[in-house]
């Protein structure tokens, strides 16, 4: 899960390898059978997707913004009926982006982002929620300069949605938990920010993201069903995603300060690293989002780029049960960002972000896997 503000964490993450980093959607893009670029138009600048949520082969979400980074940048929302992605009308204010999706059922699901995005010292966090027929804005809590990059759900009555907030030069993880009535504000430990997280029930939860500044580490922290604790740091860099199949299994990625793919995994008693693939010495890889559906069934996605300042070549890994193994994406040939990862079997998972080179004109990007192979 991943935007603005995940590219925001992104760079608190991994300081020392990035430099930085609608309208134009067509209504109603085909069946994905080829690689799905159809959706946006690299008419419009930086049009993005960020996270994807789907809760079968017939329902999925896939959000983030047009215009990124503009002021005239707005909030993204696509829906998968099982034939074609569609737009869907969003609530958002203007300056808004989508960083994360969350969805329980066809009738329920959460989104969530900021608004006033460019501002760092007056942005507010932003939460849609998706009620079987519509979108809507609910009231998010959160300081002045707070912004969310993820969001996940057990059931209609209970969520939790994670970012940072930032006050001068500072800033510090944020978790906001929904309780069926209202989001309230959960005290979380940690400097620098959270940009991913997983739950599993209303007591057991894991949020992601990275502490920040030139020497970087991990941020993990664990929900017991009362309070957040944060967990010893796991190394250099940041962690981008998560996500949990059990209480006993769980997986959070990302990359290390220098310049190498980050996988971690959780196995009930303790976390520790996992050896995955990192693309040649000249490349700087970055996982930005995990989804699993079994402890033999995990998908990570991000990109590598020989500079570390734009979309690059697709990254897309699979955990077989055994190992990581890097899987070819046909977008490959570079200028691709993936963000954002979910998958419902292991003949069904989406994987959405951006194409574009450089800073230039971008768009957004679907791609689905059938079992067999992306497209």
């Amino acid at each position: 899960m991943h935007a603005y503000i995940a590219g925001s964490v992104r760079l608190l993450a991994v300081p020392l390898l990035l430099a930085g980093v609608a309208a134009g959607i067509a209504p109603a893009a085909p069946a994905v059978a080829a690689p799905a670029e159809s959706i946006g138009t690299p008419t419009f600048v930086h049009d993005q997707l960020n996270g994807v949520a789907a809760t079968s082969a017939t329902n999925a979400w896939a959000v983030g913004c047009t215009h990124c980074f503009t002021s005239k940048g707005m909030a993204l929302v696509e829906h998968w009926n099982g034939t074609g992605w569609q737009q869907v009308a969003s609530p958002a204010p203007a300056d808004s982006v989508l960083s994360g999706v969350a969805a329980t059922s066809a009738s329920s699901a959460w989104a969530v982002g900021c608004s006033n995005c460019n501002n760092f010292s007056t942005r507010k966090t932003l939460i849609l929620r998706w009620n079987g027929t519509g979108w809507k804005q609910v009231p998010s809590p959160g300081p002045a300069g707070s912004d969310l990059s993820g969001v996940a759900a057990t059931s209609a009555s209970s969520a939790w949605a994670v970012g940072s907030s930032t006050a001068g030069t500072s800033s510090k993880s944020l978790a906001l938990r929904w309780n069926g009535t209202a989001w309230k504000q959960v005290p979380s430990p940690g400097s620098g920010g959270l940009s991913g997280v997983a739950a599993v029930s209303a007591s057991s939860a894991w949020a992601v993201g990275s502490t920040g500044g030139t020497s970087s580490k991990s941020l993990v922290l664990g929900w017991d069903g009362t309070a957040w604790k944060q967990v010893a740091s796991l190394g250099s860099g940041g962690l981008f995603g998560v996500a949990a199949v059990s209480a006993s299994s769980a997986w959070a990625v990302g990359s290390t300060n220098r310049g190498r793919t980050l996988v971690v995994g959780w196995n009930g008693t303790a976390w520790a690293r996992v050896a995955s693939p990192s693309p040649g010495a000249h490349f700087i890889p970055l996982l930005d989002a995990v989804a699993a559906t079994s402890a033999r069934n995990a998908w990570a996605v991000g990109d590598s780029t020989n500079c570390g300042c734009g979309p690059g070549e697709p990254l897309i890994l699979h955990w077989n049960g055994t190992a990581w193994k890097q899987v070819p994406s046909p977008t490959s040939g570079g200028g691709t960002d993936l963000r954002g990862v979910a998958a419902t079997s292991a003949s069904n998972a989406w994987a959405v972000g951006y194409s574009g080179s450089g800073i230039g004109p971008t768009k957004t990007v679907i791609l689905r896997w059938n079992g067999k192979t992306w497209s």
